[in-house]
Protein backbone atom coordinates (compact mmCIF):
# COMPACT_ATOMS: atom_id res chain seq x y z
CA UNK A 1 0.00 0.00 0.00
CA UNK A 2 2.69 2.66 0.40
CA UNK A 3 4.12 1.45 -2.32
CA UNK A 4 1.05 2.58 -4.43
CA UNK A 5 0.91 5.73 -2.19
CA UNK A 6 4.78 6.69 -3.31
CA UNK A 7 4.23 6.04 -6.70
CA UNK A 8 1.22 8.28 -6.50
CA UNK A 9 2.84 11.25 -4.90
CA UNK A 10 5.75 10.61 -7.49
CA UNK A 11 2.45 11.12 -10.40
CA UNK A 12 1.40 14.10 -9.35
CA UNK A 13 4.43 15.96 -8.66
CA UNK A 14 5.46 14.94 -12.06
CA UNK A 15 2.44 16.35 -13.35
CA UNK A 16 2.80 19.45 -11.67
CA UNK A 17 6.36 20.15 -13.33
CA UNK A 18 4.84 19.68 -16.20
CA UNK A 19 2.34 22.13 -15.65
CA UNK A 20 4.75 24.44 -14.22
CA UNK A 21 6.72 24.46 -17.32
CA UNK A 22 3.77 24.92 -19.96
CA UNK A 23 2.63 28.00 -18.15
CA UNK A 24 5.95 29.57 -18.34
CA UNK A 25 6.16 28.76 -22.14
CA UNK A 26 2.98 29.87 -22.45
CA UNK A 27 3.85 33.39 -20.39
CA UNK A 28 7.04 33.21 -22.61
CA UNK A 29 5.08 33.38 -25.59
CA UNK A 30 2.50 35.51 -24.83
CA UNK A 31 4.82 37.84 -23.79
CA UNK A 32 7.14 37.81 -26.75
CA UNK A 33 3.39 38.07 -29.03
CA UNK A 34 3.08 41.59 -26.89
CA UNK A 35 6.99 42.72 -27.84
CA UNK A 36 6.59 42.22 -31.02
CA UNK A 37 3.13 43.88 -31.65
CA UNK A 38 4.15 46.97 -29.87
CA UNK A 39 7.34 46.83 -32.49
CA UNK A 40 4.97 46.63 -35.24
CA UNK A 41 2.72 49.64 -34.04
CA UNK A 42 5.97 51.52 -33.54
CA UNK A 43 6.75 50.56 -37.00
CA UNK A 44 3.90 51.45 -38.39
CA UNK A 45 3.77 55.00 -37.16
CA UNK A 46 7.35 55.50 -38.27
CA UNK A 47 6.19 54.90 -41.81
CA UNK A 48 3.52 56.55 -41.62
CA UNK A 49 4.67 59.91 -40.44
CA UNK A 50 8.11 59.31 -43.24
CA UNK A 51 5.35 58.62 -45.90
CA UNK A 52 3.79 62.63 -44.92
CA UNK A 53 6.68 63.88 -44.72
CA UNK A 54 7.89 62.85 -48.58
CA UNK A 55 4.36 63.54 -49.28
CA UNK A 56 5.00 67.74 -47.92
CA UNK A 57 8.35 68.17 -49.00
CA UNK A 58 7.71 67.09 -52.58
CA UNK A 59 4.66 69.69 -52.64
CA UNK A 60 7.12 72.71 -51.30
CA UNK A 61 9.99 71.21 -54.20
CA UNK A 62 6.92 72.30 -56.94
CA UNK A 63 6.42 75.11 -55.35
CA UNK A 64 9.97 76.24 -55.45
CA UNK A 65 9.84 74.82 -59.20
CA UNK A 66 6.99 76.97 -60.31
CA UNK A 67 8.61 80.15 -58.10
CA UNK A 68 5.66 80.75 -56.04
CA UNK A 69 9.00 80.46 -53.17
CA UNK A 70 12.46 81.20 -52.19
CA UNK A 71 15.39 78.85 -51.90
CA UNK A 72 15.32 79.79 -48.23
CA UNK A 73 11.33 80.11 -47.38
CA UNK A 74 11.52 76.53 -49.33
CA UNK A 75 14.44 75.18 -46.73
CA UNK A 76 12.58 77.13 -43.64
CA UNK A 77 9.74 74.99 -44.92
CA UNK A 78 11.41 72.14 -45.46
CA UNK A 79 12.80 72.26 -41.69
CA UNK A 80 9.48 73.13 -39.86
CA UNK A 81 7.57 69.85 -41.92
CA UNK A 82 10.29 67.34 -40.45
CA UNK A 83 10.21 68.92 -36.78
CA UNK A 84 6.51 68.47 -36.64
CA UNK A 85 6.52 64.90 -38.41
CA UNK A 86 9.34 63.99 -35.75
CA UNK A 87 7.12 65.12 -32.98
CA UNK A 88 4.23 63.33 -34.08
CA UNK A 89 6.10 60.23 -34.06
CA UNK A 90 7.63 60.94 -30.40
CA UNK A 91 3.88 61.70 -29.52
CA UNK A 92 2.14 58.98 -30.96
CA UNK A 93 5.26 56.27 -29.55
CA UNK A 94 4.42 57.32 -26.86
CA UNK A 95 0.45 56.80 -26.81
CA UNK A 96 1.05 53.36 -27.55
CA UNK A 97 3.54 52.58 -24.97
CA UNK A 98 1.06 53.93 -22.64
CA UNK A 99 -1.44 51.92 -23.84
CA UNK A 100 0.65 48.84 -23.84
CA UNK A 101 1.09 49.71 -20.33
CA UNK A 102 -2.53 50.21 -19.52
CA UNK A 103 -3.32 46.71 -21.12
CA UNK A 104 -0.80 44.66 -18.90
CA UNK A 105 -1.37 46.48 -15.52
CA UNK A 106 -5.20 45.80 -16.01
CA UNK A 107 -5.42 42.60 -18.41
CA UNK A 108 -6.22 42.54 -22.16
CA UNK A 109 -9.98 43.05 -21.16
CA UNK A 110 -9.36 46.65 -20.00
CA UNK A 111 -11.61 49.02 -22.02
CA UNK A 112 -9.19 51.64 -23.49
CA UNK A 113 -11.47 54.10 -25.68
CA UNK A 114 -14.51 53.24 -26.75
CA UNK A 115 -14.86 52.20 -30.43
CA UNK A 116 -16.27 54.65 -33.12
CA UNK A 117 -18.54 53.45 -36.17
CA UNK A 118 -16.56 53.06 -39.09
CA UNK A 119 -16.99 55.54 -42.22
CA UNK A 120 -16.29 56.16 -45.50
CA UNK A 121 -16.60 59.89 -47.09
CA UNK A 122 -15.52 61.28 -50.26
CA UNK A 123 -14.57 65.02 -49.93
CA UNK A 124 -15.94 68.17 -50.98
CA UNK A 125 -15.98 70.68 -53.85
CA UNK A 126 -13.79 71.14 -56.43
CA UNK A 127 -11.91 73.91 -54.35
CA UNK A 128 -12.81 72.41 -50.84
CA UNK A 129 -10.59 72.40 -47.84
CA UNK A 130 -11.98 68.52 -46.77
CA UNK A 131 -9.70 65.19 -47.11
CA UNK A 132 -10.25 64.24 -50.86
CA UNK A 133 -10.58 60.57 -49.24
CA UNK A 134 -11.53 59.49 -45.44
CA UNK A 135 -11.85 55.64 -44.63
CA UNK A 136 -12.11 54.72 -41.13
CA UNK A 137 -12.88 55.77 -38.02
CA UNK A 138 -11.94 58.69 -35.52
CA UNK A 139 -9.28 56.84 -33.62
CA UNK A 140 -7.69 55.22 -36.13
CA UNK A 141 -7.90 57.02 -39.69
CA UNK A 142 -6.39 55.78 -42.99
CA UNK A 143 -6.32 58.95 -45.27
CA UNK A 144 -5.54 59.67 -48.91
CA UNK A 145 -4.13 63.39 -48.82
CA UNK A 146 -4.98 65.61 -52.01
CA UNK A 147 -2.40 66.28 -54.45
CA UNK A 148 -0.52 69.83 -54.27
CA UNK A 149 -1.32 70.63 -58.08
CA UNK A 150 -4.13 68.21 -59.61
CA UNK A 151 -4.52 69.35 -63.37
CA UNK A 152 -6.96 66.22 -64.21
CA UNK A 153 -9.97 66.13 -62.47
CA UNK A 154 -13.55 64.51 -63.70
CA UNK A 155 -17.01 65.50 -63.44
CA UNK A 156 -20.74 63.43 -64.08
CA UNK A 157 -22.30 64.74 -66.76
CA UNK A 158 -25.92 64.73 -67.46
CA UNK A 159 -28.25 66.54 -70.13
CA UNK A 160 -31.30 66.51 -71.59
CA UNK A 161 -34.07 68.50 -73.46
CA UNK A 162 -36.09 69.05 -77.16
CA UNK A 163 -34.83 66.63 -80.08
CA UNK A 164 -35.27 66.45 -83.71
CA UNK A 165 -34.19 66.49 -87.33
CA UNK A 166 -32.82 68.77 -89.95
CA UNK A 167 -34.28 67.43 -93.66
CA UNK A 168 -32.30 67.98 -96.49
CA UNK A 169 -34.28 70.50 -98.77
CA UNK A 170 -37.10 71.45 -95.96
CA UNK A 171 -36.90 73.93 -92.42
CA UNK A 172 -37.18 73.21 -89.11
CA UNK A 173 -40.85 74.24 -89.39
CA UNK A 174 -41.25 71.53 -91.76
CA UNK A 175 -40.04 69.12 -89.66
CA UNK A 176 -42.63 65.77 -89.29
CA UNK A 177 -41.65 65.10 -86.22
CA UNK A 178 -43.44 66.64 -82.91
CA UNK A 179 -41.24 69.53 -81.64
CA UNK A 180 -41.94 69.10 -77.80
CA UNK A 181 -42.83 65.33 -77.56
CA UNK A 182 -39.51 64.40 -79.36
CA UNK A 183 -36.90 64.64 -77.00
CA UNK A 184 -33.11 63.34 -76.15
CA UNK A 185 -31.46 62.28 -72.90
CA UNK A 186 -27.65 62.25 -72.55
CA UNK A 187 -25.53 60.65 -69.57
CA UNK A 188 -22.30 60.09 -68.59
CA UNK A 189 -18.83 60.93 -67.45
CA UNK A 190 -15.64 63.59 -68.21
CA UNK A 191 -11.84 64.13 -67.94
CA UNK A 192 -11.05 67.83 -67.64
CA UNK A 193 -7.58 68.37 -68.12
CA UNK A 194 -5.66 71.70 -67.73
CA UNK A 195 -3.83 72.90 -70.94
CA UNK A 196 -1.29 74.93 -69.35
CA UNK A 197 0.69 74.94 -66.24
CA UNK A 198 -0.15 77.92 -64.70
CA UNK A 199 -3.19 79.14 -66.08
CA UNK A 200 -6.51 77.70 -65.90
CA UNK A 201 -8.29 79.33 -68.53
CA UNK A 202 -8.42 76.59 -71.30
CA UNK A 203 -9.06 72.82 -70.55
CA UNK A 204 -9.75 69.76 -72.50
CA UNK A 205 -12.42 68.12 -71.49
CA UNK A 206 -12.95 64.42 -72.71
CA UNK A 207 -14.97 61.58 -71.99
CA UNK A 208 -17.71 58.88 -72.53
CA UNK A 209 -21.65 59.24 -72.76
CA UNK A 210 -24.83 57.44 -73.79
CA UNK A 211 -26.86 59.43 -75.96
CA UNK A 212 -30.68 58.90 -76.80
CA UNK A 213 -32.13 60.62 -79.24
CA UNK A 214 -36.06 60.32 -79.73
CA UNK A 215 -38.17 61.06 -82.66
CA UNK A 216 -41.83 61.45 -82.23
CA UNK A 217 -44.16 61.58 -85.61
CA UNK A 218 -46.73 64.36 -86.18
CA UNK A 219 -50.14 62.66 -87.86
CA UNK A 220 -50.84 59.16 -86.79
CA UNK A 221 -47.51 57.84 -88.48
CA UNK A 222 -44.99 55.34 -87.53
CA UNK A 223 -41.48 54.38 -88.95
CA UNK A 224 -41.26 51.54 -91.69
CA UNK A 225 -38.45 49.56 -92.77
CA UNK A 226 -38.44 48.26 -96.29
CA UNK A 227 -34.99 46.93 -97.57
CA UNK A 228 -32.40 49.67 -96.95
CA UNK A 229 -35.02 52.42 -97.46
CA UNK A 230 -37.11 54.08 -94.25
CA UNK A 231 -40.19 56.30 -94.27
CA UNK A 232 -43.02 57.62 -92.20
CA UNK A 233 -46.65 55.62 -93.07
CA UNK A 234 -49.74 56.05 -91.73
CA UNK A 235 -50.47 53.64 -88.81
CA UNK A 236 -54.35 51.70 -89.44
CA UNK A 237 -54.85 52.21 -85.75
CA UNK A 238 -54.99 55.54 -83.97
CA UNK A 239 -51.53 55.95 -82.44
CA UNK A 240 -51.61 56.88 -78.22
CA UNK A 241 -47.85 57.36 -78.48
CA UNK A 242 -45.25 56.59 -81.56
CA UNK A 243 -41.70 57.33 -80.75
CA UNK A 244 -38.28 55.92 -82.55
CA UNK A 245 -35.00 55.43 -80.06
CA UNK A 246 -31.78 55.83 -81.28
CA UNK A 247 -29.10 55.09 -78.74
CA UNK A 248 -25.23 55.71 -79.13
CA UNK A 249 -22.58 55.10 -77.01
CA UNK A 250 -20.47 58.47 -78.28
CA UNK A 251 -16.87 60.07 -77.27
CA UNK A 252 -17.51 63.75 -76.75
CA UNK A 253 -14.23 66.00 -76.71
CA UNK A 254 -14.66 69.60 -75.83
CA UNK A 255 -12.04 72.88 -75.65
CA UNK A 256 -13.54 74.68 -72.60
CA UNK A 257 -13.05 78.20 -72.25
CA UNK A 258 -13.27 80.78 -69.41
CA UNK A 259 -11.96 82.53 -66.08
CA UNK A 260 -11.57 80.50 -62.93
CA UNK A 261 -10.47 80.98 -59.53
CA UNK A 262 -7.53 79.91 -58.06
CA UNK A 263 -7.77 78.09 -54.59
CA UNK A 264 -4.42 78.61 -52.31
CA UNK A 265 -4.18 75.67 -49.09
CA UNK A 266 -1.31 75.03 -46.96
CA UNK A 267 -0.62 72.10 -48.53
CA UNK A 268 -2.24 72.11 -51.70
CA UNK A 269 -4.31 74.56 -54.54
CA UNK A 270 -6.82 74.52 -56.73
CA UNK A 271 -8.42 76.02 -59.71
CA UNK A 272 -12.00 76.48 -59.63
CA UNK A 273 -14.49 77.63 -61.98
CA UNK A 274 -17.58 77.75 -59.47
CA UNK A 275 -20.14 80.60 -60.16
CA UNK A 276 -18.30 81.43 -63.38
CA UNK A 277 -18.81 81.58 -67.38
CA UNK A 278 -17.55 79.45 -69.35
CA UNK A 279 -17.51 77.65 -73.19
CA UNK A 280 -17.41 74.65 -75.03
CA UNK A 281 -16.71 74.03 -78.37
CA UNK A 282 -16.14 70.62 -79.70
CA UNK A 283 -17.49 67.10 -80.90
CA UNK A 284 -18.15 63.68 -80.42
CA UNK A 285 -18.32 59.98 -82.03
CA UNK A 286 -18.87 56.67 -82.08
CA UNK A 287 -21.49 54.27 -82.52
CA UNK A 288 -25.00 52.98 -82.84
CA UNK A 289 -26.01 50.66 -79.93
CA UNK A 290 -29.83 49.94 -80.44
CA UNK A 291 -33.05 50.96 -82.41
CA UNK A 292 -36.37 50.73 -81.33
CA UNK A 293 -39.68 51.92 -81.71
CA UNK A 294 -42.41 52.35 -79.06
CA UNK A 295 -46.20 52.19 -80.61
CA UNK A 296 -48.91 52.59 -78.03
CA UNK A 297 -52.71 52.09 -79.69
CA UNK A 298 -55.62 50.51 -79.20
CA UNK A 299 -57.56 47.73 -81.40
CA UNK A 300 -60.93 46.01 -80.92
CA UNK A 301 -61.02 47.46 -77.35
CA UNK A 302 -58.01 46.22 -76.24
CA UNK A 303 -54.89 47.92 -75.75
CA UNK A 304 -51.72 47.18 -77.46
CA UNK A 305 -47.88 47.69 -76.62
CA UNK A 306 -45.76 47.15 -79.20
CA UNK A 307 -41.69 47.37 -79.18
CA UNK A 308 -39.93 46.85 -82.46
CA UNK A 309 -36.42 46.34 -82.16
CA UNK A 310 -34.79 46.59 -86.00
CA UNK A 311 -31.55 48.45 -87.28
CA UNK A 312 -34.07 50.89 -89.38
CA UNK A 313 -31.04 51.57 -91.54
CA UNK A 314 -29.99 53.87 -88.66
CA UNK A 315 -26.19 54.98 -89.43
CA UNK A 316 -23.72 52.61 -87.38
CA UNK A 317 -20.93 54.59 -87.11
CA UNK A 318 -22.11 58.47 -85.59
CA UNK A 319 -20.26 61.70 -85.24
CA UNK A 320 -20.94 65.47 -85.10
CA UNK A 321 -20.20 68.77 -83.23
CA UNK A 322 -21.32 69.99 -80.07
CA UNK A 323 -21.10 73.17 -78.07
CA UNK A 324 -22.41 74.82 -74.56
CA UNK A 325 -22.50 78.01 -72.44
CA UNK A 326 -22.47 77.28 -69.34
CA UNK A 327 -22.94 79.47 -65.45
CA UNK A 328 -21.22 77.24 -63.15
CA UNK A 329 -22.53 73.51 -63.74
CA UNK A 330 -25.30 74.87 -65.73
CA UNK A 331 -24.79 75.04 -69.48
CA UNK A 332 -27.48 76.10 -72.82
CA UNK A 333 -26.15 73.19 -74.67
CA UNK A 334 -26.29 72.09 -78.42
CA UNK A 335 -25.06 68.77 -80.40
CA UNK A 336 -25.54 68.31 -84.42
CA UNK A 337 -25.32 64.77 -86.01
CA UNK A 338 -22.81 65.16 -88.72
CA UNK A 339 -23.85 61.73 -89.89
CA UNK A 340 -27.47 61.11 -91.50
CA UNK A 341 -30.18 59.73 -88.74
CA UNK A 342 -30.67 56.98 -91.82
CA UNK A 343 -27.82 55.84 -94.02
CA UNK A 344 -28.27 55.24 -97.79
CA UNK A 345 -31.65 57.51 -97.91
CA UNK A 346 -32.65 59.76 -101.23
CA UNK A 347 -33.28 62.62 -98.80
CA UNK A 348 -30.87 63.09 -95.79
CA UNK A 349 -32.19 63.81 -91.97
CA UNK A 350 -29.31 64.97 -89.51
CA UNK A 351 -30.05 64.68 -85.68
CA UNK A 352 -30.42 68.35 -84.10
CA UNK A 353 -30.80 68.43 -80.19
CA UNK A 354 -30.94 72.06 -77.90
CA UNK A 355 -31.42 71.68 -74.13
CA UNK A 356 -29.34 72.02 -70.66
CA UNK A 357 -26.58 70.32 -69.55
CA UNK A 358 -24.81 69.66 -65.86
CA UNK A 359 -21.52 69.11 -65.55
CA UNK A 360 -21.67 68.21 -61.51
CA UNK A 361 -17.55 68.09 -60.56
Amino acid sequence: MQTVIKYLVLLILSLNVQCVLAQDTISKTKHQAEINTLKNAITKVKYEEKEALKAEVEAIDLRLKNGEITKEEAQGLRMEMAKKRALNIENRIAIIKNKNNLLKRNGSNYVIDKPDKVSFRIGGSEGGDSNFIFLGNHKNDTVVHRKYDRRTVSDFVLAFGLNNALIEGQTIDDTPYKIGGSRFFEMGWAWKYRVFKNTNFMRLKYGVSLQINGLKPNDNQFFVQNGNQTFLETFPETLKKSKLSVSNLVFPVHFEFGPSKRIDRDKYFRYSTKKQFKIGIGGYGGFNIGTRQKLKYTQDGDRKKDKLKQSYNTSNLVYGLSTYLAFGDTALYVKYDLSPIFKDQAIQQNNISVGVRFDMD
